[in-house]
């Protein structure tokens, strides 16, 4: 589904500024790190980090997509190493300064265990890890995002899939978004950000 989503696009689906969450939070970058951005599509969370001087690994499922955003970074004059990669064939054990999971919300809670399990994996101790995505209150209004209310997170899921880590940021707010045209209108989101436990 994603790879014909993507190569059906005139252009960038998302476009190729960053999500707003790592626009409205530059402090999360950590200039000189390692970071790792996962489902990541066409780069614009990537590049954006690789900018701020981290060293950035992605992967995407989406041929076209990881294509696009090599070339994202080329033409901002920036390297990321990006791969196509599903989630299942990822190497978890690769640790990193810094991971990001923005709007991974494809599967629902029967993976979400298993996910968050895997993102803990790749953040080395006392890295940090960003999750963002909606709320259940995202459902129905057309403007991203999956349609199952399951899929979405609140601050108790996330509390609790990352208990015992430092929480720096956990906020649940409404925000008008246009992200290409894949993410247009107003939108109920979450984000989280944590430390991992030395």
């Amino acid at each position: 589904m994603w790879e014909d989503r993507f190569a059906a696009a005139d252009g960038y689906l998302f476009g190729t500024a960053p999500s707003g969450v790592l626009a409205d939070n530059p402090w999360i970058a950590r200039p000189g790190g390692s970071a790792l951005c996962v489902a990541d599509g066409e780069g614009r969370n990537a590049a954006w980090l690789a900018g701020q001087g981290m060293q950035v690994t992605s992967f995407d499922l989406s041929p076209t997509a990881v294509g696009r955003a090599r070339d994202l970074a080329a033409e901002r004059g920036l390297r990321i190493d990006a791969h196509v990669s599903g989630w299942e064939d990822w190497d978890w054990s690769r640790r990193f300064d810094l991971v990001c999971a923005i709007f991974i919300q494809f599967t629902g809670p029967e993976d979400r265990k298993r996910h968050f399990a895997d993102l803990a994996r790749a953040t080395r101790p006392g890295g940090r890890l960003l999750v963002h995505g909606y709320t259940p209150e995202q459902v129905g209004r057309g403007t991203g995002g999956p349609p199952d209310r399951a899929n979405m997170y609140t601050e108790e899921i996330l509390r609790q899939g990352f208990d015992g880590w430092r929480i720096e940021r956990l906020a649940r707010y409404e925000r008008h978004q246009t992200s290409g045209s894949g993410h247009v209108g107003d939108a109920a989101l979450i984000d989280l950000v944590a430390r991992k436990p030395e």
